[in-house]
């Protein structure tokens, strides 16, 4: 036995690294009768245990379905382990895939975007309570009332190591 495969054999415990693909559609309920609009849907959820973030590639769709966003709406999307509670999407709102940008809809429908994530860091997932949070927000002359309705496409590749748990 040679090579990679004997090398790999002769080393120490190595800790695997998991991938995870979801391939979801889920529906949102986004508030923003004044000002930005922001809303929210659970698509996943984390193992257990000390999570280091190898990196993540997401594409989204937002397709609305309500009179109170216009047809042409644009906003920002992004991943994380928490959901946006207000009108900015930062910190653990972010911390699986950046705020990207929508781009303009057309006929109600947004571009299919692509969001990156290549930094590495470790979410403590210790008590098994995180999830994976796509989060949206609607630009303020896009959105006129609450509890709009929009459906989310997510296509969602991540890569992780758990690294021990409590």
């Amino acid at each position: 036995m040679k090579g990679l495969i004997r090398s790999l054999s002769r080393g120490g415990a190595r800790a695997p690294i998991q991938k995870m693909v979801l391939h979801k559609s889920v529906a949102l309920s986004i508030d923003g009768a004044t000002g930005v609009g922001f809303g929210t849907a659970v698509i996943g959820d984390l193992p257990a245990g000390n999570i280091l973030i190898l990196g993540a590639v997401a594409y989204v769709q937002i397709t609305e379905a309500s009179a109170g966003i216009i047809a042409t709406f644009d906003g920002d999307v992004s991943i994380g382990s928490t959901a946006t509670v207000d009108t900015t999407l930062d910190t653990t709102d972010v911390d699986i895939m950046p705020s990207t940008p929508l781009g303009a809809a057309t006929s109600s429908v947004s571009p299919r975007v692509r969001g990156v994530h290549a930094t590495q860091e470790i979410l403590d997932n210790t008590d098994g309570s995180l999830e994976l949070n796509l989060n949206v927000l609607i630009d303020d002359a896009s959105i006129s009332a609450d509890d709009a309705v929009a459906t989310a496409v997510v296509d969602l590749f991540l890569s992780y190591v758990v690294l021990g748990d409590d």
